[in-house]
């Protein structure tokens, strides 16, 4: 751990002499880690500033590596914004490193810890997804509001009235997935994916969700989780399991064929979007689209 961190340090500074002017540009850089941040990030600020997502869709933040380009990029925002809970495992050294120089904001700072489901004591066993809780996601987005305007005041106008209209938005999408997963309830299904991301989305909504995977995709399934997951679906007549976007299917694949064993047959649905949006010319390239994207998948695949 040292030596990385002595490495970080190196190429940070080495970094440093390289940037162009922050002065020159004609608008500020927000740096954000996820092409789910960059979305809300996007949504708040319009055209004041010119938002990056350091992570493409379709990558994984728990294994993700920054590269000498990261570095580049981090070093040289105006702005750096990130998930925290530890999502960006990797990369925690980094932000602790960069905060001694640089304006960053984690978003989900300020939460009420109440609001965040843990699986153990450790700090790191927060579970990071609070996006897909809709509420919680917006009150995530409603302190990084405040945090932006903080850091260019001047903005606070066009900066709140953005903020406003967005989180209207994500007002009426927690609602309407509300009102679908409530239909889906009928159902007596569960949803049941790689790994636990969507304990907050099972939390919000009132719907039963198990992953065959820890918070993190870093952790293996066991034989026992398979062979306990397989008992579960059989008994309760569960119609499909779902792959997720950034994860090998292989796991989930292997329930499947475990339920097949037992002359159970279920479908392997998805691949819903967890920890990325899907590429920009898709109905999951926004937060909100991936919202939607993944319900309407859900709820299809339990019902029929």
């Amino acid at each position: 751990m040292k030596k990385f961190l002595a490495i970080v340090s190196i190429l940070l500074l080495s970094f440093s002499c390289k940037f162009e002017n922050r002065h020159e540009r004609e608008r500020p850089m927000i740096v954000t880690t996820t092409s789910i941040l960059a979305d809300g990030i996007r949504n708040i600020v319009g055209e004041k500033a010119e938002v990056v997502s350091l992570m493409p869709a379709g990558v994984d933040p728990h294994l993700y590596k920054a590269s000498v380009r990261d570095l580049d990029l981090l070093q040289n925002a105006d702005l750096v914004i990130y998930h925290g809970l530890f999502l960006e495992g990797k990369m925690t050294e980094i932000f602790e490193k960069l905060a001694f120089k640089q304006d960053l904001i984690n978003v989900s700072e300020k939460l009420p810890q109440d609001l965040l489901l843990r699986s153990g004591p450790e700090a790191h066993s927060v579970d990071p997804h609070i996006w897909f809780d809709v509420s919680l996601w917006s009150q995530a987005l409603s302190h990084t509001t405040e945090e932006i305007i903080q850091w260019r005041p001047e903005w606070e106008s066009a900066i709140r009235n953005n903020s406003n209209k967005y989180l209207a938005q994500l007002a009426i999408l927690h609602q309407d997935t509300q009102d679908k997963i409530a239909e889906l309830r009928k159902a007596n299904q569960a949803l049941i994916t790689a790994h636990d991301a969507f304990s907050y989305f099972g939390k919000a909504y009132d719907l039963e969700v198990l992953g065959l995977q820890g918070l993190s995709t870093l952790s293996e399934p066991g034989l026992r989780d398979l062979t306990g997951l397989v008992s579960f679906i059989v008994e309760r007549n569960i119609h499909a399991v779902f792959a997720e976007q950034t994860i090998s299917p292989k796991a989930i694949e292997a329930v499947v064929a475990g339920c097949a064993n037992q002359n159970h047959f279920i479908k392997l649905a998805g691949p819903l979007y967890t920890d990325s949006l899907g590429s920009v010319d898709t109905p999951a390239g926004t937060y909100i689209g991936m919202i939607e994207t993944n319900v309407q998948v859900i709820f299809e695949s339990l019902t029929l």
